[in-house]
């Protein structure tokens, strides 16, 4: 996580220059197009969206379409799931198999809905979303690496935005930074199966003694990945 002053587009540019590869996002303009990066969008987004659209009457023209709409997506993740285990490459491999031929009846049933529902409406407009992005909502395909949602992603953010609501301020621009800093550490120990108290505590004994300056490599025997720190925070 990284404190900035807004949301445009040059923050993310600055912290991903010099990165190539996927990034998994919604669709928020920011993120879309960043140069090196190859946009992934985030399918819960999308489901979201045409659940959003589901009418309160059952017998509503419409609802039909909305409830295709889920059922498209949820069939999508069903496969995914059943492809959790697999390796990046079988995985791969296996959504051109299983996931592609859904896809493909995905974009022909939007456009054939397109012409059936009101442009303004929220259906309208889920079918608006996934028109104008389809690419990027394909793209998840090209690599087994690559997820179907940023769900990981917003799950991290989580534990900050319903804090940030309870605290409202962090005193200052350095306190915000601060407070990013912490929570990229917490959230990163979390994904690699650390538990963070012991890291945190960990690092605050062990860093002090480090000799960064005349040795920078020594950094990588502190990240969350490194076996030693495995070893005493898991």
């Amino acid at each position: 996580m990284e404190y900035q002053p807004g949301r445009g587009a040059k923050y993310p540019q600055a912290f991903l220059k010099g990165f190539k590869g996927y990034l998994h996002s919604d669709a928020y303009s920011g993120y879309v197009n960043l140069a090196g990066t190859i946009s992934c969008l985030c399918w819960a987004h999308l489901r979201r969206k045409f659940v959003e659209a589901l009418p309160p009457e059952a017998k509503h023209p419409e609802g039909a379409f909305a409830a295709e709409g889920v059922a498209y997506c949820n069939k999508l993740f069903e496969l995914e799931a059943k492809l959790a285990a697999h390796a990046p490459k079988e995985r791969k491999e296996q959504r051109l198999v299983q996931e592609k031929p859904v896809l493909d009846a995905f974009w022909s049933w939007v456009e054939t809905a397109k012409g059936k529902v009101l442009p303004k409406s929220k259906l309208g407009e889920a079918l608006n979303y996934v028109r104008n992005h389809k690419q990027a909502l394909m793209n998840y395909l090209q690599d087994g690496n690559c997820v179907i949602s940023n769900n990981l992603a917003e799950n991290s953010i989580r534990p900050f935005s319903v804090g940030r609501k309870n605290w409202l301020f962090s005193g200052s621009p350095r306190g915000a930074a601060a407070s990013a800093t912490i929570y990229s550490i917490v959230e990163t120990a979390k994904a690699n199966g650390l538990n963070p108290y012991k890291y945190l505590v960990y690092l605050l004994q062990q860093l002090p003694a480090v000799a960064f300056r005349q040795q920078p490599e020594l950094f990588d025997e502190y990240l969350p990945w490194s076996p030693a720190v495995k070893q005493h925070c898991t």
